[in-house]
């Protein structure tokens, strides 16, 4: 028996040798290769099987066989032929031993020399010229009871497909009757008797034993330690166990249902290397699909690789993964401990020294998992104590790397859950953060930890953890405003806002450090990500278009090849990229320019959806749709919404689904369906509950979505209520930017009460709030809020009005959307007609001009309010020009939108979203 984890020989990589052998001696082929890139494309091909991983079993020959037919175009039934014939040759110990004689002479050195033209001799220290000793190598070491059981494999391995493989000749039959005597000649040989006379007596015994054969290995310990992977073997009726009910596109299957396997046969794990980067890969999967990736068709393959291969600890940390985005708690954390136990938390994580192997320095990197999946399931305290703790035993054990991946950690976790919880926390005995006092806000130890963890990353040089950090501090710097640490001596004068450079200057840190990943590259994640993606495409119906010699001109080659091959570059890479660019979407679209805004997620969506998770993508969709319906209205934005909701999973649809409700309530709103408002506040109640967990946001928003019902409804007293509640949650919690819009809905609940005079100190303090955090579509909406308040207080204040919207103005033309734009053409040209000094007769068109604008776009929106105030300004506009017709048309469409506004149709056909 193979040690454990040892590169056995098996079938399939004689196969790959013969294969090698095929493409080293191209002179030997009858036929030859006919071109250059032929003999390339079966180099190629066997590259890709040395080196794939998208299966965690070695191909049976009839999959070869395949692929041959393939790439090999015309040449294809001669590979075939070839292949299938060599193998079934090797009958005897003799021949495999002149078998792997023979391959050793391919293989470069000092004393090789080219005995043919066109010979090709593979460097020793290459993919395949490695993978080709390390078989020899693995030859040489078998017992003779293993080179008889290696032949029993192989006559197995042969025996199905040499019944329904033709030979060569028989492809180039004309179809005359001598030809199809020798047809029938040929399918009348007993291939069974021929071939495998030998190893008949040796399968019906290992049907008798039902097991595994035991051999002893001879050799010395040193000589095992050279061959380095795994291979096992064993009863193969682990693979026929009862399949999940659930499917999954993204688990890579082993195929048991396409493979005809012999239950007295041997199953065979591809290498280590390949296992290992078949379970990495699933690893991103799951990342990126979450709780849409089938869970009980993925565990089914975990336990088949736990019972084949038990010394691969990753397995345990892929059914931690699993459990963990399918929200089985107890699940995960079970599968979590099993895997520190076994593994002690070496197998991974890229962050560990290869030097370090004591197991107790483990721990720390187990407790650092624990806080991150305490952290996933929404029980922040727990989380910040286990990575305190993490902390402490990272200084105890000098782990600096995992030190610093913890300081991000509870960086992360503090910017997320608010000062409340942290707290009582930080400042503890072993925290970061205990020799700065008690006196520090949460926000400036946040700001402290956040320079000490990206100073640690930058003295270990962990690239990825720097640009993480950088975009930490981006984040930091677009949501707090920074103050000075020191309360006491002279104070400069200084701005109390946030700077929007520094936001930039971190974001293009980022990038340029990500640019900066060769060295942290993994050959597992390239090499065997081209090769599996090669393959894959074998599979797809273009695949053979990329391999036949009619594309040797080149002119559809590249395009399908460059459409079938992944990048180059890590997906952790470009994930941090794509959230760069995501980043830059949320600071634009909080700094108010729409149109940076949704270029930045245009370029997220086009270029990172493929390497990000499926959450953040459906983000960046939501982000466009919302866009989509500010500026196109609702019937564009509930388009691209049910495009989305259909190439989106569960995993994602939290997201869409509060876009879908958000979009349901302002249309509601804006038609006067007030019941069908309060259907989506009971909606939004329901998934902002603490049954669901603690998200802020989700409670912002019900809340502020419960408060602009109230005031649609004219219930302004209760409205008020539920604002102040709100904004007090949101002081809480530090939620300033927040802060803002409900300060600004204060002053438009009193606005429309008729006390204006209440409004204007929520209005200026709103404004406060807007320069701040340069806020700059926010503080234009303000402005107009508190020039609508000023027009309210008389007309002695219109001109003064009138200035404050004409200086916002600028940014709500070039920014806002129809309903901004709207409201901002209506106040002005009321401004206009409240002030005595002018006249409609000298230039009316400076009032109606604004009026057209507004109710085109407010009749997009089905805004029905404010559309019927702009029909009326015009009619009263219209009569004082004495237009009598043109003031009977804008009546009757004021009258419409009136009627709509008070009798909403309850048969609308969005009631079926809810």
């Amino acid at each position: 028996m193979a040690a454990a984890g040892a590169f056995a020989i098996t079938p399939h990589k004689v196969s790959v040798c013969v294969l090698l052998q095929m493409y080293a001696l191209p002179t030997q082929a009858s036929p030859p290769f006919s071109s250059v890139s032929q003999h390339n494309r079966l180099g190629l091909y066997i590259l890709s099987l040395a080196k794939s991983y998208d299966d965690i079993f070695e191909p049976k020959l009839e999959e070869l066989v395949s692929h041959l037919r393939e790439i090999g175009g015309p040449l294809g039934p001669w590979l075939v032929d070839h292949l299938t014939s060599r193998v079934s040759s090797l009958s005897s110990p003799d021949d495999l031993f002149t078998f792997f004689t023979e391959m050793r002479g391919i293989l470069g050195g000092s004393d090789s020399v080219v005995m043919e033209d066109n010979q090709v001799i593979l460097d020793p220290n290459s993919i395949l010229g490695m993978f080709l000793r390390r078989c020899v190598l693995a030859f040489n070491i078998l017992s003779f009871e293993g080179v008889c059981h290696l032949l029993t494999n192989i006559g197995i391995y042969c025996k199905e497909v040499l019944s329904t493989c033709m030979p060569y000749e028989l492809h180039h039959l004309d179809g005359s009757s001598n030809d199809l005597e020798s047809l029938s000649e040929c399918e009348n040989m007993d291939l069974e008797n021929l071939v495998f006379g030998k190893v008949n007596e040796e399968i019906e015994e290992g049907k008798e034993a039902n097991g595994r054969v035991s051999f002893h290995l001879h050799a010395p310990q040193a000589i095992c330690g050279l061959v380095e992977d795994v291979e096992v073997i064993t009863d193969p009726r682990s693979k026929h166990c009862e399949k999940g009910t659930e499917g999954c596109s993204h688990v890579h299957h082993p195929g048991t249902e396409s493979r005809d396997i012999d239950p007295y046969s041997e199953v065979f794990l591809r290498t280590n290397w390949q296992v290992q980067g078949y379970l990495m890969e699933q690893a991103d999967a799951i990342e990126k699909h979450g709780s849409s990736f089938s869970f009980n068709a993925f565990e089914l393959i975990l336990r088949q690789i736990k019972k084949l291969a038990p010394e691969l600890h990753r397995v345990h940390y892929l059914h931690y993964l699993n459990s963990l985005y399918h929200d089985d708690y107890f699940a995960a954390v079970e599968n979590l401990h099993s895997y520190f136990d076994y593994s002690a938390g070496i197998e991974g994580f890229d962050f560990i020294p290869p030097s370090v192997s004591n197991n107790s320095a483990r721990y720390e990197i187990a407790l650092l998992c624990l806080g991150m999946m305490h952290f996933y399931f929404g029980h922040p305290k727990q989380a910040l104590l286990v990575l305190t703790e993490a902390v402490r035993i990272s200084q105890v054990q000098s782990n600096d790397s995992c030190l610093a991946y913890t300081l991000a950690a509870i960086c992360n976790l503090s910017s997320e859950i608010g000062s409340s919880i942290t707290a009582g926390i930080l400042g503890t005995s072993y925290s970061p953060m205990t020799s700065m006092g008690s006196s520090v806000s949460v926000a400036q130890q946040l700001f402290v930890l956040l320079k000490e963890s990206l100073k640690r990353a930058e003295s270990l040089k962990l690239k990825r953890l720097i640009a993480s950090n950088h975009l930490a501090m981006a984040k930091f710097d677009l949501m707090h405003v920074q103050r000075p640490l020191l309360s006491f001596g002279p104070k400069a004068s200084m701005k109390l806002k946030t700077c929007p450079v520094n936001v930039c200057k971190e974001l293009r840190l980022c990038s340029h450090l990500i640019s900066e990943f060769a060295s942290e590259t993994s050959t597992v994640t390239t090499d065997g990500a081209f090769s599996t993606a090669w393959l894959k495409n074998l599979t797809k119906p273009m695949g053979s278009l990329v391999l036949t010699q009619d594309n040797e001109s080149g002119e559809n080659f590249h395009a399908l090849q460059f459409s079938a091959q992944p990048s180059s570059i890590p997906r952790s890479v470009l994930q941090l990229l794509g959230s760069s660019y995501l980043l830059r979407a949320s600071a634009w679209e909080t700094y108010g320019s729409a149109p940076l805004a949704r270029i930045n997620a245009l370029v997220y969506a086009t270029c990172f959806a493929d390497s990000s998770s499926s959450s953040d993508t459906a983000l960046v969709h939501a982000k466009l749709i919302q866009h989509l319906a500010a500026f196109h209205g609702y019937k564009e934005a509930f388009s691209a919404l049910k495009v989305a909701e259909g190439r989106f999973l569960s995993v994602s649809r939290s997201v869409l689904l509060l876009v879908k409700l958000q979009l349901l309530h302002e249309r509601a709103l804006h038609r006067g369906h007030l019941k069908l408002a309060q259907q989506v506040c009971d909606e939004l109640g329901v998934i902002a509950s603490s049954v669901k967990g603690v998200d802020m946001e989700l409670k912002r928003e019900a809340s502020l979505r419960h408060a602009r019902t109230l005031l649609a409804a004219k219930q302004f007293s209760e409205a008020a209520a539920v604002a102040h509640s709100l904004f007090c949650m949101c002081y809480k919690f530090n939620m300033q930017v927040e802060n803002a819009t409900v300060l600004l809905l204060l002053a438009e609940i009193h606005k429309k009460s008729g006390n204006a005079v209440l409004g204007l100190p929520y209005a200026l303090a709103s404004l406060s709030f807007c320069q701040s955090f340069n806020l700059d579509l926010l503080k234009a909406s303000a402005t107009l809020t508190l020039a609508e308040l000023w027009l309210s207080l008389g007309s002695n204040h219109a001109k003064r009005a009138l200035a404050l919207i004409h200086g916002a103005l600028p940014m709500i033309l070039g920014h806002g959307g129809l309903e901004l734009r709207a409201r901002a053409q209506i106040a002005e040209s009321k401004c206009y007609l409240s002030d005595p000094s002018y006249s409609v007769f000298g230039d009316p068109e400076v009032v109606l001009d604004p009026l057209r604008q507004a109710s085109d776009e407010l009749q997009v929106l089905e805004y029905h309010e404010l559309a019927a105030e702009a029909f009326y300004l015009m009619a009263i506009v219209f009569d004082k020009l004495g237009k009598p017709e043109d003031r009977e048309e804008a009546a009757a469409s004021f009258k419409k939108h009136v009627m709509a506004l008070e009798n909403p149709e309850d048969e609308d056909p969005l009631l079926s979203l809810l």
